[in-house]
């Protein structure tokens, strides 16, 4: 889509900007692009670039600045990755080194957040779901029953279902059996695929003291923290994000809101290697001004979680996507020898 010349002014342009923070104009673009082109020319780019929407003009000065979709062909396009310091990799694999996973996780965003300046994200790794030989129901009160799950393991693991209404003794063992009779042996998942198949053949209050254990079965699965960010106060200091109450009341929204973060997380379990999510293109309710550099990472070679950094579109990403790629791969390491 661009010739030559206006790729290295378009990197120049995105180069300065991140480094400066301020409105890059022709005299600057002339000065670190290496081109010998007059000052007119370079202005006739400009204006094809902006047409383009790779850069816009701020109304308070003759310069430039890079718009999400500049910043979108610079990644995919024109970034040159740096390789990490032999410094920053000592103290990388020094603190991720075969250990306990959840410390692990920890140590994950908080050296995410020491090495970039910004926010470190960590998915929790994702355990398999939780199969079960035997389940019973023990009615603790009116409307608390305790639910029992045995797993072919043996081990038993408990939780309390708070029901719409009492359930008899003679109740609590017909759900158990049923469940016993045909589901066991099965993850909590594969028994609601199947219930709602068979849902007809069930009475109404029963079904509500079905789904209710199903809901409970399947939090068994789930640790208590789906990820760990570590730094988000780095972000409130940074000025392009700060200057904005608009964007800083997004920002937090993103970091509250459990279900926008673990979407673009989720996203990134998909891919391959480290991908670049700028503004709201993950579809999540991120500010325009805000990227996050996300990396899947591995337990015995399957995918379980995702590591990343959030910051803003004006970061240094040569720097950030090796410091996301390496930790990856170290902490990938460190849980598949634990």
């Amino acid at each position: 889509m661009l010739d030559k010349r206006a790729q290295i002014l378009l990197k120049t342009l995105i180069e300065r900007y991140i480094a400066e923070g301020e409105p890059i104009g022709s005299r600057t673009l002339s000065k670190y692009s290496g081109l010998d082109l007059s000052p007119a020319t370079i202005r006739n780019v400009m204006s094809d670039l902006e047409e383009l929407g790779f850069i816009a003009s701020p109304h308070t000065s003759a310069g430039r600045v890079p718009t999400p979709a500049g910043y979108r062909f610079f990644v995919d396009t024109l970034l040159i990755v740096k390789q990490l310091e032999q410094r920053e990799l000592r103290e990388l694999e020094g603190h991720l080194h075969p250990d306990n996973p959840q410390r692990l996780v920890h140590n994950a965003s908080q050296l995410l957040s020491q090495l970039s300046q910004f926010a470190g994200v960590v998915m929790t790794p994702r355990r398999k779901a939780v199969t079960f030989r035997h389940v019973e129901f023990l009615r603790l009160s009116e409307k608390r029953v305790l639910l029992i799950v045995v797993t072919p393991e043996g081990d038993v693991q408990n939780r309390i279902l708070f029901t719409d209404r009492e359930y008899s003794p003679s109740e609590l063992v017909e759900a158990a059996n049923i469940i016993n009779q045909n589901y066991s042996g099965q993850s909590f998942e594969e028994m609601r695929s199947k219930l709602q198949a068979e849902v007809r053949d069930l009475r109404a209050d029963m079904l509500k003291l079905m789904n209710a254990a199903l809901e409970a079965g399947s939090a068994l699965a789930e640790g208590s923290e789906q990820y760990v960010v570590s730094g988000e106060r780095n972000l409130f200091a940074v000025r392009d994000l700060s200057q904005d109450v608009g964007r800083l009341k997004q920002l937090l929204e993103l970091f509250e809101r459990k279900t926008s973060l673990l979407r673009i997380l989720d996203l990134s379990l998909r891919g391959q290697g480290v991908q670049i999510f700028i503004g709201g293109e993950s579809g999540a309710s991120a500010p325009d001004d805000v990227s996050v550099v996300t990396s899947p990472y591995k337990v015995d070679g399957e995918v379980v979680g995702t590591v990343g950094v959030i910051g803003p579109t004006r970061m240094a990403y040569d720097r950030v996507v090796p410091i996301v790629d390496v930790t990856a791969k170290l902490l990938s390491s460190a849980l598949s020898q634990h």
